[in-house]
């Protein structure tokens, strides 16, 4: 459990470091850092269990939106400023550097495959954030449908 203490301190402090530059309002602050944490949690111990990095960041992705639906509905803030934050420590930004790297060195043979992982991994990010919209969204209509049906 200790190894992953330093995951969670860091991956805070980077999710409240781009809430800052993103302007997020300072009581969510803190907030989008627990977001940001949870989701590179979920993300380093499906990684550390041997699953694929790409299905570990649909995860990760995935209780970023649950959790970011969840603190947006009980502290009256828009989503985006839970969301954009919290999947900051996700993004493959050491895998496109070093595309990028390899393609500045004219390295092309190198470069597609670091290229391709970072683009499916972003995909896979977007994936599983419109995947737990889909899914709060479909609870939503559902726990309508049932309470409008008691008021009858």
């Amino acid at each position: 459990m200790i190894y992953y203490l330093p995951h969670l301190i860091l991956s805070m402090i980077s999710a409240i470091g781009f809430g800052i530059i993103f302007n997020a309002p300072r009581k969510a602050l803190f907030h989008c850092g627990v977001v940001g944490m949870a989701g590179w949690f979920v993300y380093i111990v499906m990684i550390d269990s041997g699953v694929d990095v790409v299905q570990a960041a649909f995860c990760g992705a995935f209780i970023v939106a649950i959790i970011g639906h969840i603190m947006a509905k009980r502290y009256k803030t828009p989503i985006i400023v839970y969301i954009v934050a919290g999947i900051i420590p996700l993004v493959p930004g050491g895998t496109a550097y070093d595309a990028m790297r390899h393609v500045a060195s004219n390295d092309y043979s190198n470069a597609i495959p670091l290229a391709m992982k970072a683009f499916i991994i972003a995909s896979s990010i977007a994936m599983g954030l419109v995947f737990a919209e889909v899914l709060v969204q479909f609870v939503l209509k559902i726990t309508k449908g049932l309470r409008s049906q008691k008021k009858i």
